[in-house]
């Protein structure tokens, strides 16, 4: 799928759920054509493709720790299958279906998809292991379910991270999902209560997450809570896994602690039972209340990914091209200026001489002679200095390395790279995106912010 039929088909998604990223897909647009024009982005990409334009809910964890159990749940009918081992090595995107039955769709209908955010992933996975982006099914399925629930969310229940069977794909993934999604559910098992035991998990589940600048998203879930009971220990286990996380960088909130209901051990003391069923009550509500919020936090997420897109291009990529092109420039017109005086040096002594007679029949040939080698001179030296700095940037930016080689094109003057003009209006047309990027964040705010407590439509 080309990025103009991605931009049509996501145009028609988005006019009947969200009008206000109609908007934000026009600056896409425009920051994929400067990307293009540039050469840090191919012509068969677009910065959409590295965005869910539906609010995306990942839930991580060990394979015991009842993420599923929470998914059936959350939906209100079984469509995960739960248990004490691992039941599903695969990621699970559940989404919205007509049919009343839940229906399983195999990896490749997310791969080709670009609503969803595995849309190509197939090349993302032959990047991490040759020949099995064809297998992407072995990796990822999709499910639609009939629940009221899901509908405009995108939930992802991943595989155990136990298993040591696909490991490194299934964590390169995981990374992936983690970056794209709205909210992130990381649960752990309070049966376990030696979190020193999942060290592996804890650092990557834990450690790599806190990396991810908006880590708030990140909710931490301490499951089956109800099997503290016997030994009234709830608080003694919620610090052993709070003193964990926080030994991988999580310092802060976002830990929250529930049990299923439906399945929970008998508790006795009817004083401990009301205690874990208040504490189970209002974590339930709060992260469920959270899950609601996703469409919002979707909708600014896209406008601030713009913007940073943007300025990411104003402040890393633009200036180090610039440079690159500004040196390759000089070092081009200084070889073409060495070049002219020696050949201004040698006509001068030939005529002085008298080796070279001043008759046009004699000059004219010779003239002709010299801009040929003068030209075939200036492309070998172009070419010469473009790849010298190519073979620079592709040491420790191959991105960058591809715009030099774009930009450095037999049709592109060595005068416009040194004259900077092509920046300033590269640098105004970013401006104005992260200008717009900007309105639509405040256009998003009048739909669901109202300081003075004005109804909509209400004159001030």
């Amino acid at each position: 799928m080309t990025p103009k039929e991605r931009y049509q088909e996501l145009k028609h998604y988005l006019a009947a759920e969200n009008p206000v990223l109609l908007e934000v897909m026009k600056e896409y647009e425009a920051l994929d054509r400067i990307a293009h024009g540039l050469g840090i982005l191919p012509e068969e990409k677009s910065y959409t493709d590295d965005i869910s334009w539906w609010p995306l809910i990942s839930v991580l964890g060990t394979f015991s720790a009842g993420k599923s159990t929470f998914i059936n749940n959350y939906l209100g009918m079984k469509v995960q299958q739960s248990g004490n081992q691992a039941v599903d090595d695969k990621f699970t995107v559940i989404c919205y279906g007509e049919n009343k039955e839940p229906m399983t769709l195999p990896g490749l209908a997310l791969d080709a998809d670009p609503r969803f955010p595995f849309y190509n992933i197939s090349e993302e996975v032959e990047k991490v292991e040759k020949g099995e982006g064809s297998r992407v099914n072995l990796y990822l399925q999709l499910k639609t379910v009939n629940a009221e629930n899901i509908k405009g969310k995108i939930l992802i229940d991943s595989p155990g991270f136990d298993a040591d069977a696909q490991r490194d794909a299934i964590l390169r993934i995981t990374n992936h999902i983690v970056g794209m999604s709205d909210l992130v559910l990381i649960f752990f098992d309070a049966r376990h209560p030696e979190p020193g035991a999942m060290r592996d998990t804890l650092e990557h589940l834990v450690g790599h997450a806190m990396n991810f600048r908006d880590s708030d998203k990140i909710l931490y879930i301490l499951n089956q809570i109800d099997t503290t009971a016997k030994e009234d220990n709830l608080e003694e286990v919620m610090g052993a896994w709070q003193r964990a996380l926080s030994q991988r960088g999580l310092i802060s909130g976002d830990f929250y602690a529930i049990y299923n209901e439906d399945a929970k051990t008998p508790i006795e003391d009817p004083a401990v039972a009301e205690r874990l069923k208040r504490k189970r009550d209002e974590d339930w509500k709060r992260i469920i209340d959270r899950m609601e919020g996703v469409k919002i936090e979707r909708a600014y997420r896209i406008s601030k990914a713009l913007e940073d897109y943007a300025k990411a291009i104003h402040r890393d990529r633009l200036p180090a091209l610039d440079k690159a092109l500004r040196r390759w420039g000089r070092n081009v017109l200084l070889s073409d200026l060495v070049l002219v005086i020696l050949l201004a040096f040698s006509l001068s002594y030939m005529v002085l001489v008298g080796m070279l007679p001043l008759t046009p029949e004699v000059l004219l040939p010779v003239g002709g002679a010299l801009i040929l080698l003068v030209l075939a001179f200036h492309f070998k030296v172009r070419h010469f200095f473009a790849r010298r700095e190519i073979r620079r940037m592709e040491e420790h930016d191959s991105v960058l390395a591809t715009a030099m080689a774009r930009q450095t094109r037999w049709y592109h003057s060595v005068f416009r790279a040194l004259s900077g003009s092509w920046v300033e209006k590269i640098e105004r047309r970013l401006a104005k995106i992260i200008d717009d990027s900007r309105a639509a964040i405040r256009r998003l705010n009048d739909q669901y912010v109202r300081p003075g407590g004005a109804s909509e439509g209400m004159e001030d």
